[in-house]
């Protein structure tokens, strides 16, 4: 199953998602938010309720100038490297180590290839159309579907925002040209571009081209004084297969 929240390669996975104004990624977050606590994560464990083998925890490690130096899940590590001007110029190592969308599991990737067809009054994802491959049984091929997410938000900033801009990945969305070959203008940073969320999402309805539900994911979230989350309970169905997983997520921050 894909790994969906809060979306790959690392890269893609952190700027995965966003809103669609002509504003920088960061005067969006500004006016949907106004006056953030600056905090940047410093680990999220992740627990299934179902399947010990899944839980992981995901650690962040950052330099004395506040970037980001390193991304582990207890397997792989991931390594940001900046050039004289604090630029992100090359990540390195291996794996989807920081997924926003991976607190949620999912089976789609609309949040990676979607069309936004309407955006909330901040400026979110609010309706994403994406392609479905479903297989016919009696003609033993595959027809492609077109299926829609409807996501809700809580009225909370994206709380990985600051994380992210550690990373160096917001300014990749602000159009920061990359030394490493990547350009703000290639269709891969303009879709991560107008899939970013400045809120946080906490609803995912999937419906099929029948306008069928056939999967949601919703969380509830434990929030500190400034908004940011403490915890999470992940709750994903499938109505197709009539199964249920929940999730637990416990947020830490850099003191």
């Amino acid at each position: 199953m894909k790994k969906f929240i809060y979306s790959i390669s690392l890269l893609s996975a952190l700027i995965l998602t966003f809103s669609c104004s002509d504003d920088s990624v960061s005067e969006d977050f500004d006016k949907a938010n106004g006056n953030v606590q600056k905090k940047l994560i410093s680990s999220v464990a992740i627990i299934s309720a179902q399947d010990p083998q899944e839980n992981r925890v995901i650690s962040m490690l950052y330099s004395s100038d506040g970037s980001l130096n390193t991304i582990n899940n207890g397997v792989e590590t991931r390594i940001f490297i900046y050039g004289n001007n604090d630029e992100l110029t090359n990540i390195t190592g291996g794996g989807d180590n920081l997924n926003i969308l991976d607190l949620y599991e999912s089976p789609y990737d609309a949040f990676e290839t979607g069309d936004v067809i309407v955006y909330d009054d901040n400026g979110n994802p609010k309706k994403i159309n994406f392609f479905e491959e479903e297989y016919n049984i009696t003609s033993g091929t595959y027809t492609t579907k077109i299926y829609t997410a409807d996501i809700s938000y809580d009225d909370t900033h994206n709380p990985f925002f600051y994380t992210l801009e550690a990373a160096g990945i917001i300014d990749v969305l602000d159009g920061v040209r990359l030394n490493f070959g990547i350009n703000p203008q290639v269709p891969e940073i303009a879709q991560a571009r107008m899939l970013f969320p400045v809120n946080n999402p906490s609803q995912i309805i999937y419906k099929n081209e029948e306008g069928e539900i056939v999967f949601t994911i919703n969380s509830n979230y434990v929030y500190d004084n400034e908004n940011y989350p403490t915890s999470a309970t992940v709750t994903k169905v499938s109505i197709e297969h009539s199964q249920q997983h929940t999730y637990s997520a416990i947020f830490e921050y850099v003191n």
